[in-house]
């Protein structure tokens, strides 16, 4: 039959094909698999690894010695063989000089090959890579910060290969990442491979859920499969590298995932292990985590390759990819109004600062004349004239000293300057700008309690911050304590259930033994109770002691077991008494020592001749009957056995509950904490902005006091008399 699949041939099972793999020299055309050697379970059947389109299997080859990883498939795939072809073509042109690592394996599609039942199946046969799945390997070197961060970097580089060669993997996640002994990466299972040959068609799979975006379709199939993914696997590494703890706090033990599931994206908000990256205080891991976070929700095609846009990094790439990575590092510019671009949208920005207000102006000097003005002038030369005239004439007054009229013209320009406008404008303007300056803060000393607060705020929060993780460590890990305890309770009463399961065949063992113990003592006691001493009396006893003997309760070679001999007190001389079968001794008279022997030796011979005669086998319903109560207590046990299961199920349930609780209410509390601090932010973020507005209004109100000061002292008196006689 044809290699050609339509869309209603039915595919063999796993099982089927492991049926089939029992003889491969059967079911094989190929030389490299006719007769090669499966690998086996401890049932002897072929082992099997499982996924969802196909069963692999390692089959070494008994010609060449090669081991290989044949893929069995248990389901159509559109189009499979033109497929395989186009993505072996491509590899095929690859130069591994110029790879940063083999990560390509070798594989070929072999049409017909194996036969299971009447039909024929294709297969894909596969190098063999010994490595392990990048979970494995991060189970075992995690702790090695350095190996992590290197593999991160390597894995980079291999989406960096990927994106050159325009090939996507299509289902990047731990399973299909190996990690070989050097510590390189290799890439498995190309079912759903993008290469470019394969331009237009809709793809196979929509790969694990939890390294995928919901916005991922069938038909999204092109290059930029993978970027997605290699984003969730970078962050999850170099996370890792920073802090290794992240492991055992975020990853659960054989968790098909690294860090993050698929609940993480969808519900970012919500997410402990989201949250827990995007508050870390390892700068690179926060903006990894800040970068996955905006690409979950944006379609496949706008998202930016991983390889040379990593946070900090610039880029020439789309406006729409330039748009997905600005959240990963790059700088904000400035926004409008001055702010930084963090504070535009959360602080409150006043559209001009505050101004000074209406003040009176502080003038330069004198202006008009008026008419008191015009008095001054004419007086002071008047004043002169009759002081002249005074001192020249010797005029005097005992009372009038010839300085009286100078001193009243001096108080008159004073009464008259003061009575000027300007002088009480400048006053007003001096008034008004002295306490607009007091009514403001000193922006030094503001300046100072903002930062201390700000520093007393940074410190509260770095320790918040730090105490969040440490929390959600604990919790994590009564959580593991938990767990184990529960497992080694499990354990133990497996363990004892077990034991007790293993023992029932000795336990029947003993029970048969008994029971036919039992029925041959009890056929011998009655072949002894049906001999009576009266009808057939050992040597020397007659009908006389035979009397004795039944008054003393012996009436059978049944009531006794033996004799005592006991010392003759009144005779000096050995007798014996007789030992009932209760223990308890009896004194016959007339029984001495030799009858005693007597009686001893004719019930012994008798017990002999019975146990010749005692049945040796169980009957078939006694037989039944013990096996029915063993098998009865094996499926108590049996049933206990399983109990104990769904107790450690429903236990498991409950620790996961509880560590699902105390981690709501610590990312709820955590949540509450930071939208705290992020209103505490927005108010230093206003106090800044106040604080620069302030620090300009003072400075400008420093110096427009310092100008009015100075137009103040430019209407001295001097001053004054200058304007009278020169007008200015």
């Amino acid at each position: 039959m044809g290699s050609a699949t339509g869309p209603q041939r039915q595919f063999p099972s796993g099982g089927d094909y492991a049926e089939a793999l029992q003889h491969t020299h059967l079911c094989f055309r190929h030389p490299e698999l006719k007769g090669a050697r499966p690998e086996l379970t401890k049932l002897g059947l072929p082992r099997a690894i499982s996924g969802a389109f196909a069963s692999v299997f390692s089959l070494t080859s008994a010609t060449s010695g090669q081991r290989y990883a044949v893929k069995c498939f248990t389901r159509h795939v559109p189009d499979q063989e033109r497929r395989y072809q186009a993505i072996s073509s491509r590899l095929a042109q690859l130069d591994p000089a110029e790879l940063s690592q083999p990560w390509a394996l070798g594989f070929e599609y072999l049409p017909d090959a194996i036969s299971v039942g009447q039909e024929r199946y294709p297969v894909l046969k596969m190098e063999w890579c010994e490595a392990v799945t990048l979970s494995s390997w991060l189970d075992d070197n995690h702790a090695d910060r350095f190996a992590v961060g290197r593999l991160a970097d390597r894995f980079e580089a291999l989406t960096r290969d990927l994106a050159e060669n325009q090939i996507a993997h299509g289902d990047l996640q731990h399973g299909n990442l190996l990690v070989a002994s050097d510590d390189t990466l290799r890439l498995v299972d190309y079912d759903g491979m993008y290469v470019p040959a394969l331009a237009g068609l809709n793809g196979t799979e929509r790969g694990h859920r939890n390294y995928q975006s919901s916005l991922r379709g069938n038909d999204d199939f092109g290059d930029d499969l993978d970027r997605f993914s290699a984003w969730v696997i970078f962050l999850s590494l170099k996370a890792i590298a920073a802090d290794p703890a992240l492991w055992h706090r975020l990853h659960e033990p054989k968790g098909e995932f690294l860090l993050l599931t698929e609940e993480d994206f969808k519900s970012p908000n919500g997410s402990t292990g989201l949250q827990t990256l995007l508050s870390h205080p390892d700068r690179m891991v926060s903006s990894l985590a800040d970068q996955v976070r905006s690409l979950a929700f944006q379609p496949l095609d706008v998202l930016p390759p991983l390889a040379g846009t990593l946070p900090g990094q610039r880029t020439a790439t789309t406006g729409a990819t330039r748009t997905a990575a600005s959240g990963a590092g790059t700088a904000p510019a400035p926004a409008a109004g001055g702010l930084p671009g963090w504070m535009a949208g959360h602080v409150a920005q006043s559209a001009a600062p505050p101004s000074i207000g209406p003040v009176v102006t502080s003038p330069d000097g004198f202006r008009v004349r008026t008419p008191l003005d015009v008095v001054t002038a004419v007086l002071w030369p008047l004043v002169l004239a009759a002081t002249v005239l005074i001192v020249v004439a010797g005029l005097s007054a005992p009372l009038i000293g010839k300085g009286l009229p100078v001193a009243a013209a001096v108080v008159f320009t004073v009464f008259a300057r003061g009575r000027r406008v300007e002088r009480a404008q400048s006053r007003a303007a001096l008034a008004q700008l002295t306490n607009e300056l007091a009514g403001l803060e000193d922006p030094v000393k503001s300046a100072e309690k903002l930062r201390k607060d700000r520093a007393k705020f940074d410190a509260a929060e770095a320790k918040r911050i730090a105490a969040h993780p440490r929390a959600q460590d604990k919790l994590t890990a009564n959580y593991h304590a938990e767990l184990k305890e529960i497992e080694k309770r499990k354990v133990r009463k497996r363990r004892d259930l077990d034991k007790k399961i293993d023992g029932l065949a000795e336990e029947l063992r003993r029970a048969l033994g008994k029971a036919l113990a039992d029925k041959q003592s009890a056929y011998v006691r009655d072949q002894l109770s049906r001999r009576l001493i009266a009808q057939s009396p050992p040597h020397g006893i007659g009908p006389t002691l035979a009397a004795r003997l039944a008054a003393a309760g012996i009436r059978t070679a049944a009531d006794f077991k033996g004799y005592r001999s006991a010392q003759n007190t009144n005779y000096n001389s050995t007798g014996a008494v007789l030992v009932l079968n209760n223990g308890r001794v009896v004194d016959v008279h007339g029984i001495g020592e030799a009858k005693a022997i007597a009686l001893d030796v004719w019930r012994k011979s008798l017990v002999t001749s019975a146990e010749a005669r005692q049945p040796t086998a169980l009957s078939a319903s006694e037989r039944q009957s013990i096996e029915q109560g063993i098998d009865h207590r094996r499926s108590q046990l049996a049933a206990q056995r399983k109990a104990v299961e769904s107790e450690t199920d429903a236990l498991r349930a409950k620790a996961r509950k509880e560590l699902e609780d105390g981690q709501e209410r610590l990312n709820r509390e955590n949540r509450r904490a930071g939208d705290r601090a992020r209103q505490q932010r927005q108010e230093f973020s206003r106090r800044a902005v106040e604080l620069q507005q302030n620090s300009v209004l003072h400075g400008t109100l420093s110096a427009s006091l310092e100008a009015a000061k100075l137009r103040h002292r430019g209407l001295s008196y001097a001053s004054y008399l200058r304007f009278l006689y020169l007008g200015h």
